[in-house]
């Protein structure tokens, strides 16, 4: 299992105990609404939400091909989730980076920001912008052909 899926499995297994105690307490509604809460914390906090990452090699080619920014993040990156929560659709028009599974990504956030992960960096036109406004990253976003 890869680190970015611990976080969202440690919420659905905290979940699934405290629901099971209520349970056997009697409060079967209550445990209910409680792990579906679990859940759904822990599908925002997993890479389900986010569009299917790439490479930083093949995001950087891409982006120089179609101008589109490309995205550093990384699970459970609260400002990351803001960022693709606010985005919406158009986040789909991104180019996206998980810099744990992509240690060239990592780096190339490291670069950009003295020595740390800070995520979300955004690469526009080559140049890193470290936790921009969703408003911001969407007027750079170039037309669709």
């Amino acid at each position: 299992m890869t680190r970015a899926w611990i976080l969202p499995v440690l919420l659905v297994l905290f979940g699934s105990a405290v629901a099971t105690g209520l349970i056997f307490s009697g409060n079967a509604g209550a445990a209910t609404a409680l792990l579906l809460m679990f859940v759904l914390l822990a599908g925002m906090n997993s890479p389900l939400i986010f569009p299917r990452s790439i490479g930083a090699l093949e995001a950087q080619r891409r982006s120089a091909v179609d101008g589109r920014p490309v995205i550093f993040w990384r699970p459970g990156c609260k400002y990351c989730l803001r960022l693709r929560l606010r985005l919406g659709r158009s986040a789909h028009q991104l180019h996206w980076v998980d810099i744990w599974r992509d240690p060239a990504g990592a780096s190339a956030v490291r670069a950009a920001n003295d020595g740390n992960e800070t995520v979300p960096t955004v690469i526009v036109a080559g140049r890193p912008h470290t936790n921009p406004g969703p408003e911001w990253v969407r007027e750079h976003l170039s037309p669709s052909p």
